[in-house]
């Protein structure tokens, strides 16, 4: 029985922490999630929560995993456990009948459940919980009560911090499609001999000697028109097929045209600017943005697209406020969720391929790549004079650009010193950080027991 108990804290270590894991990294995922459940639920009021809750809620489950590795406090683990278990395990059971929200969202984007496997898989894990849980009384202290809470207390602030972190900047390990790298276009086709969706037709027919109706298949409806009457037909899926990583990629501009296949197949840089609600948009950053939207004056291969799902009032009074002369395109708004865990976000793409993704907290300014490109736009958009406006009032030429800069010499700039490297570093130096306080305060507490 030593060896099962063993093997059901293993088991369930490695469950807890991968799934605290995959959400730690992407606490804004989780937190869009909760906000799925509670409007599903109609308790909307509760959406300033989400992100606490989704940053405290993977962060308890990624300690509660190790701790189940390590051994500590196991009548108490083994009681929060079973408790916790419980609760969820009743609530997916919920989820599965009523299907509110198609996605539980346990495993993060990592790895997709839908509400029945979801419950399933709980319905297994409770097997190895009551294993721990009936036994529990059998398991001793060593002693250390103090150290051992220590260490999980430190822990459970260490990743905390870890998914704060990834929430104020962009999720370190990216599971969702729009990563980088990725070709945008290949991903919305489904790979050749792929399974599709298969439908069930059922034909209704009315005998029209007696005037009832009968239900027939597709294959074994009655052929005989004079006795048999054709009434409807209705279509069911009964099996899903493969779907596209990316099925929603759409923009369209205020007149409804779509814009996917002139971004999509540009040869030069189409810089989006994401941003799912732009009353929650970090205000600072829609105003830097100008600077890039202004870099189309001068750079030939370079376009700028501000992306939104929100309403053309509300883009109205956002621009108004804050003085915005860049236009906005629109998209759906969870197509811009999945694209981009900021909002702001920026997205750099070429020839339909994700070159760099950044919040906005680390997207760099224009001046900061380049100063003189922003002294040449300030030159650029000083006001023209009386001979150049009056061609232009004379429709001799409608789009002005001076196109002098090559855009294709900044990216270096923008996609390495500008941002990737110093995020790369930044999160090398907390993780070395945060392992090695581990390690330190894991060296107070004895070998872990079996």
């Amino acid at each position: 029985m030593k060896y099962i108990r063993l093997l059901s804290r293993v088991i369930l270590g490695i469950v807890f922490i991968f799934s605290g894991f995959v959400k730690a990294l992407d606490p804004l995922g989780s937190a869009y999630k909760f906000s799925d459940y509670f409007t599903a639920f109609r308790i909307g009021f509760l959406d300033f929560t989400t992100i606490p809750l989704a940053i405290l809620l993977s962060s308890f489950e990624l300690a509660l995993g190790m701790t189940l590795i390590l051994g500590y406090r196991r009548r108490v683990t083994y009681t929060i456990l079973m408790w916790f278990m419980l609760i969820f395990t009743l609530l997916t059971l919920a989820l599965a009948i009523f299907n509110p929200v198609s996605d539980c969202g346990c495993f993060g984007d990592a790895l997709i459940l839908t509400n029945w496997q979801t419950f399933l898989k709980n319905v297994v894990l409770m097997v190895f919980v009551m294993v721990l849980f009936i036994n529990r009384k059998k398991e001793t202290a060593n002693g250390l009560r103090l150290k051992e809470w220590a260490v999980i207390v430190s822990v459970y602030a260490g990743i905390c911090l870890f998914s704060i972190w990834n929430y104020r900047h962009m999720p370190i390990l990216d599971f969702r499609p729009y990563d980088v790298g990725t070709m945008i276009e290949k991903e919305m086709v489904v790979p050749e001999g792929a399974p599709v969706d298969e439908y069930e037709t059922t034909l209704t027919y009315r005998n029209r000697s007696n005037g009832k109706e009968a239900e027939f298949g597709i294959d074994d409806y009655p052929r005989d028109t004079s006795m048999w009457e054709f009434v409807s037909s209705e279509s069911r899926l009964v099996k899903k097929g493969d779907e596209p990583a990316i099925h929603d990629f759409a923009i369209m501009d205020e007149n409804g045209t779509d814009l996917t296949d002139r971004i999509l197949s540009d040869p030069g840089y189409s810089l989006l600017m994401v941003s799912c609600d732009l009353g929650k948009a970090d205000e600072q950053a829609l105003k830097r943005a100008g600077d890039w939207s202004r870099l189309e004056i001068l750079a030939k291969d370079f376009s700028f697209f501000a992306v939104t799902a929100s309403t053309g009032q509300e883009v109205e009074a956002t621009a108004s406020a804050l003085d915005l002369d860049y236009p906005f395109f629109s998209a759906d708004d969870i197509m811009l969720k999945t694209m981009i865990r900021s909002n702001p976000g920026f997205m750099l793409i070429r020839d339909g391929v994700i070159i760099g993704k950044w919040g906005f907290r680390d997207f760099p300014q224009l001046e900061q790549v380049d100063p003189t490109v922003v002294e040449m736009i300030g030159n650029a958009a000083a006001p023209m004079d009386e001979e150049t406006q009056m061609l232009m009032e004379a429709g001799v030429y409608e789009d002005f650009s001076y196109n002098v800069v090559d855009f294709n010499t900044l990216v270096p700039a923008l996609v390495y010193e500008g941002g990737n490297v110093r995020l790369e570093r930044s999160v090398v130096a907390i993780l070395i950080l945060a392992i090695s306080v581990i390690i330190l305060l894991s060296g107070l507490v004895s070998p872990v027991r079996i």
